[in-house]
């Protein structure tokens, strides 16, 4: 624990929170081997500060530590930035050019933002860890680094493999060892501690007394649910120090600062309220299918039951199955209406009847197909290109449709 709080105040850390103390321990633990390290965690929370931890308490400490933002460098130079490039590779290249990776042989990178690299990148970076070698931009010759790999992402890399934005190899390679930092909301009595902390270093730099909550303000800012993290706090006690005149802050001055100050409520990831055409055509695919297979269910009870000539009993069946996709749907998105049906046994007829709600069924699925290629032209100024493209679907497709519905 001594060795913790040394590593703490060595590097500007603040907090006591269990979670914090456990991912600083296994930095420490991780530091002396060459073991790659994935810090995760969401935006705010200080993961730039383990990389620095590790590559200080390493062998490796007197050699170069460089920092990339992956999201920060254009996909088309990214791979000159990390392995460098020769003269004349591509327009511009007017010189052989180093990369990170050959400067800081036998040192540390740290690639924050890690799932934001290319895919093509991504195989650069496997081979760079499996067996430390690269070849340059415009090269084919090999060439091998000692590098030390840690990175860094506040992304669900998990989610991000299964879309195939992120390779699960690498991701495998690069998580070696995960340190995971808590947000600031799981953190609370440390909230108040970093504010403080915040507020004196203000204080000096700008020269003014520092600023301080009272108990309402203390308990506001508790139970604010920081979704840009220790960032966002540090960024409101600039802002209190600098505007407020009166250095006692209240509940309501500091929830000026607070924007959607909702305390914890559950915050909805990837949430969105715009509503576009995709999301509609993609709601009535839906609400299509699943019509489908509730009629489906009610054609085979039917036809079954006619087969057995008891329609009594098919118009007692028909009713239930109705009732139970009434009750399991919503009525304004699944309209239903009870079909009565004739009271005689001719098989001829039965199977008139069945043919006839398939034929209602296609009939009802045309007309939303010929309603969003209307709506999609109409959008697009009856650009068959970009209409094809928003509605899934090839040109010749397209036009195939547009020439069969007579559009």
């Amino acid at each position: 624990m001594d060795n913790i709080q040394t590593v703490k105040q060595r590097f500007g850390i603040i907090g006591n929170d269990i979670q914090l103390t456990r991912a600083l321990e296994k930095a420490v633990r991780v530091s002396p081997t060459d073991i790659s390290v994935l810090v995760t965690g969401e935006s705010g929370v200080g993961k730039e500060s383990i990389p620095k931890i590790i590559h200080q308490l390493s062998h490796r400490k007197h050699a170069k530590y460089i920092a990339v933002n992956c999201g920060a460098i254009p996909e088309g130079t990214i791979d000159s930035e990390l392995f460098g490039h020769e003269k004349g590779a591509f327009t511009g290249a007017s010189s052989t050019r180093k990369g990170y990776f050959e400067v800081a042989d036998g040192g540390t990178i740290f690639l924050d933002e890690v799932g934001e690299l290319p895919l093509t990148t991504q195989v650069r970076l496997l081979r760079v860890l499996e067996n430390g070698e690269f070849i340059k931009v415009g090269s084919s010759q090999v060439q091998k680094t000692n590098v030390r790999i840690v990175a860094a992402t506040n992304l669900n890399m998990q989610l991000a493999i299964e879309k195939e934005k992120f390779r699960e190899d690498l991701y495998y390679r690069l998580s070696t060892i995960e340190i995971n930092l808590p947000p600031l909301r799981e953190r609370k009595e440390d909230i108040h501690l970093l504010f403080r902390k915040f507020a004196s270093d203000f204080a000096q730099k700008y020269r003014m007394p520092t600023i301080r909550l009272d108990d309402n303000a203390t308990n506001l800012l508790l139970n604010y649910r920081f979704p840009g993290n220790i960032r966002q706090l540090r960024n409101i006690a600039e802002q209190i120090s600098v505007v407020e005149e009166t250095r006692l802050v209240t509940a309501e001055k500091i929830s000026q600062y607070l924007p959607n100050n909702k305390g914890n409520l559950p915050a909805l990831v990837g949430a969105s309220s715009k509503s576009d055409f995709s999301t509609e055509r993609d709601i009535m695919y839906k609400v299509l299918f699943d019509m489908r297979n509730d009629i489906n269910d009610l054609k085979k009870l039917t036809l079954d039951l006619m087969q057995s000539g008891n329609t009594e009993k098919v118009q007692e069946e028909n009713h239930q199955l109705i009732e139970k996709i009434y009750q399991e749907k919503k009525p304004e998105h699944y309209p239903v209406e009870v079909v009565n049906l004739p009271q005689h046994h001719d098989s001829k007829n039965n199977y008139d009847f069945v043919e006839d709600v398939e034929e209602s069924e296609n009939l009802s699925l045309q007309e939303k197909e010929i309603e969003m290629i209307k709506r999609s032209l109409e959008k697009n100024n009856n650009k068959r290109k970009l209409a094809a493209k928003e509605l899934g679907i090839s040109e010749r497709t397209l036009y195939r449709k547009i020439k069969q519905y007579d559009l």
